[in-house]
């Protein structure tokens, strides 16, 4: 449970696309149920006063604390075999390995809470406070990873039981539409109720409707859980517009896009997280930003099993919140830095193509709008891990930012030993002499480019300690 903290310090987040704020010697106290409640610079009076009668936790020099990411699509089953079998096409892999590994791990209980907890440990010593996680069929298993994430953080997870009344592998499906919505609404209450006499603040694991995508989806079944939502008001999650395979096998089976099926079946709501959407032109992401739906980003999976980057400065710019995903195991890297990362590099590149098409006057259907620069820089990225995907998941209010009233999801990130004056991990630092510390843009910068979990020293969430 959470107990009343207080630190001292350099702070450092995005309150805004594109803003980045350090907050150099600041002092931050939480209250009994893990929400800031003061946050002022140490200088005050104020803060002198609080810290005369608290004794601080400094943050030592050459540290600062940094909101806990957020992974807005993860396939918990999947990290199983995380780095492999990344040479298929995605209809192909999903035959040769996804649905075979989720169908074993609903086989095999001690299996799953094996693969289960060593994925807990890992998502928080890579600073992931938040995540959106993809189950498997069964609802007992799924229950065991709604359980585990509580447990063992805790840390704020989203749990999909999946739902698939289709599929190429005859004993991976659900025996109808109807079955597959009773266990659906089965799995929310039962998940619901697994917390329901914790403290509101501590209820830290919520499930969320996942229909796996439309090809193995009736238009029943996803009717069905559109209404399950509504009536429920329960966050849904899904893949839209993936892959080139997936978007053809659409439309050739159901006469229409990803995004018109559902919306037809009201799953294109505030309450929706859709992974990918990279054949998505700007013109409907700018209908799909009028439907509320967030967008998990997911750059390096894009790279493997998509045709196309998806058009991230554009959604953007139409309003549509976005957040990144690491998508395991689509993308090999479980390391939220590491889909900041992508993305910048994807959105540069982008940014190059829209430049040679403008200086030659070509335009191309993927640069619909050739005036408008396209890439991101490091500080959105890191916005994009936290604040904006802290909005996506509709975390309470605050989540992802160092203000008062916002719950303390915190990373302590070591760049200089403070006894050696040493960088840490990978970290060089030159011409740093005597000089007092003082926190730059250009440190954090560097953290954020070659910073590994050898810079991570604490992890806090809801003012809990959990590393």
């Amino acid at each position: 449970m959470p107990t009343s903290r207080l630190f001292k310090g350099d702070f450092v987040h995005t309150p805004s696309l594109g803003s980045i704020e350090i907050l150099r010697d600041y002092v931050l106290r939480t209250n009994v149920k893990g929400d800031i409640d003061y946050f002022a610079p140490a200088s005050s009076p104020e803060s002198q006063s609080i810290s005369a009668g608290g004794r601080p936790t400094p943050i030592p020099t050459g540290s600062f604390m940094v909101p806990t990411f957020c992974d807005l699509h993860l396939h918990a089953p999947q990290f199983m075999y995380q780095g492999t079998g990344l040479h298929l096409e995605l209809m192909k892999w999903l035959d040769e390995y996804a649905f075979k590994a989720e169908e074993k791990l609903d086989g095999d209980l001690t299996l799953a809470q094996e693969v289960y907890e060593r994925l807990i440990q890992r998502l928080i010593s890579s600073g992931t406070g938040a995540v959106m996680l993809f189950g498997t069929i069964k609802t007992e298993t799924n229950l065991l990873l709604a359980r585990l994430t509580q447990e063992k953080g805790p840390i704020r997870a989203f749990v999909g039981k999946l739902s698939m009344d289709i599929s190429s592998r005859p004993t991976y499906v659900e025996a109808s539409a109807q079955d597959s919505i009773s266990a659906a609404r089965d799995f929310c209450d039962r998940c619901t109720d697994m917390v329901r006499s914790m403290p509101e603040h501590m209820q830290l694991v919520e499930p969320v409707l996942t229909p796996r995508f439309v090809p193995t989806c009736s238009p029943a079944l996803l009717s069905g859980l559109g209404s399950i939502s509504e009536q429920k008001n329960v966050r849904i999650q899904s893949h839209m517009a993936e892959a080139h395979d997936q978007v053809q096998h659409v439309r050739q089976e159901r006469g229409e896009e990803d995004m018109d099926v559902f919306l037809h079946s009201n799953l294109l709501t505030s309450r929706t997280v859709q992974a990918h959407c990279t054949f998505l032109s700007p013109e409907e992401l700018r209908r799909l930003a009028t439907t509320g739906t967030a967008v998990a980003h997911c750059p390096l999976s894009n790279a493997y099993f998509s045709a196309e980057p998806f058009r991230l400065r554009e959604a953007l710019d139409a309003g549509v919140r976005v957040g990144l995903g690491t998508d395991i195991a689509g993308g090999y890297s479980i390391d939220i830095m590491d889909a900041m990362r992508h993305a910048v590099t994807v959105s540069r590149m982008r940014e190059g193509a829209r430049i040679r098409a403008s200086s030659s006057q070509e335009r191309s259907h993927a640069e619909d709008d050739i005036a408008k620069p396209l890439s991101i820089d490091w500080k959105e990225a890191l916005y994009l891990a936290t604040r904006g995907g802290a909005l996506a998941l509709g975390l309470p209010k605050g989540c992802g930012t160092f203000t008062v009233g916002a719950p303390f999801d915190a990373q302590s990130i070591e760049v200089i030993d403070e006894k050696t004056g040493e960088g840490v991990g990978g970290l060089d630092f030159f011409e740093l002499g005597d000089k007092p510390w003082d926190l730059t843009p250009d440190m954090v910068e560097k953290w954020w480019s070659l910073g590994t979990t050898r810079n991570r020293v604490g992890v806090w969430i809801q003012g809990m300690p959990i590393m």
